[in-house]
């Protein structure tokens, strides 16, 4: 309930009242039941209330039954997220995935939903395409569902063409609860300018960026989405071109905001979205940051505001990215490779022979087998 009044500030509303029910199970019509439904009316009429946010995902029932028991709009949790993250988008990329979960959302409750915002004008739950959609059947709804479909198709494929342009380079993909400092992070270890500040769901829009830590080359780090305590499965479906960095990525660095109050909440919470993606096995370094503001936590110690600890944490990248790494000693002719060599590698030894150049490199095995077939090597374990 907390983090839910966060989540209601962040979309831009004033929290008035919580109410609370313990139920063995759901009401099927109310979610709660009906002495605590009127409570909500009153402290609702009192306090001058125009909405009411629900912490549980409401069936398109319950949203229905609820709104005409209290005269109130009515949002859910994931309704609430996808206001957000309609607020936050920026880039056509952010747009079009946050409309396709808007709409993938809607799709089922397009009735209740129709009534239900017809209540008051404005606010929250209403920003993007929801009120402009709602006036269309669902015949219409479905065909712009499969557009948008189309479009983010075409994003990931943009993204596979983006990879493959960097390919040879590490990858390293900062992951975290949303608000835990990802980005400030980001902009500390590379000089980027990713938009940082203190609100949850900041930036929705990945950032890749050039990480260069000394006597081990280079590696692209990228920002991801912020996650939440049971991200809404439409976001994880919509994101999946932008969350797709997660899955492929060499080694994850969970960041985490050791200041918060509900630190091990917020790992769990990720954790289990990392799961859902299926990266749950991945390799990861634990970042605790703002430790300028908190001692606690088990993890690398940062502070992404004051620089404490960057260079630990480079040289813990550069530890995790190197683990596997093979030994080759190979003959290069001139051109593209060595550059990469020089990026990806530890060069151990060089020098320049009739036919190139002669290297003894330690590198990734992915790297090792392009250099096997560009000349003969061979390799021996570090």
């Amino acid at each position: 309930m907390v983090e839910l009044a966060e989540l209601a500030r962040a979309a831009g509303a004033e929290v008035c009242a919580t109410v609370v029910q313990e139920r063995n199970r759901p009401h099927p019509a109310t979610l709660v039941g009906s002495g605590k439904v009127a409570e909500a009316a009153e402290v609702a009429s009192a306090a001058s209330a125009t909405t009411l946010i629900s912490n549980r995902d409401l069936s398109p029932r319950q949203l229905r039954n609820l709104a005409d028991a209290t005269k109130l709009k009515v949002i859910d949790r994931t309704q609430l997220i996808l206001d957000i993250f309609a607020s936050r988008a920026r880039t056509r990329e952010a747009q079009l995935q946050v409309e396709l979960a808007q709409l993938t959302y809607l799709l089922p409750r397009l009735v209740g939903a129709r009534a239900n915002l017809s209540r008051t004008g404005g606010g929250i739950g209403t920003r993007g395409p929801g009120e402009t959609q709602l006036e269309v059947d669902r015949r219409r709804l479905r065909l712009r569902l499969g557009r948008l479909q189309h479009d983010i198709e075409a994003v990931r494929s943009d993204r596979q063409t983006q990879r493959g342009a960097r390919q040879g380079l590490p990858s390293a993909v900062l992951v975290g609860y949303t608000n835990a400092g990802k980005s400030t992070l980001m902009n500390a270890l590379t000089g980027a300018d990713v938009l940082a500040k203190d609100a949850l769901f900041a930036t929705l829009d990945p950032t890749a960026r050039l990480l260069k830590i000394p006597d081990a080359g280079e590696v692209i780090l990228s920002d991801t989405v912020g996650f939440v305590h049971d991200l809404p499965h439409q976001l994880v479906a919509a994101f999946r071109a932008t969350l797709e960095e997660v899955t492929l990525a060499d080694v994850l660095v969970h960041v985490v905001d050791a200041a918060s109050p509900r630190m091990q909440e917020q790992i769990e919470a990720v954790e289990a979205v990392l799961r859902e993606l299926g990266a749950g096995e991945q390799p990861r370094i634990t970042v605790m940051n703002k430790c300028d503001l908190a001692p606690g936590g088990e993890g690398l110690r940062v502070s992404a505001r004051t620089g404490q600890g960057l260079d630990d944490l480079r040289a813990a990248i550069a530890g995790a990215l190197g683990r596997g790494h093979v030994r080759v000693h190979v003959v290069l002719p001139y051109g593209p490779l060595l550059d990469l060599v020089h990026r990806r590698g530890r060069v151990l030894s060089e020098r320049y022979v009739e036919a190139g150049v002669e290297l003894e490199v330690e590198c990734p095995p992915t790297l090792a087998a392009r250099l096997e077939r560009a000349a003969g090597s061979h390799p021996t374990d570090r």
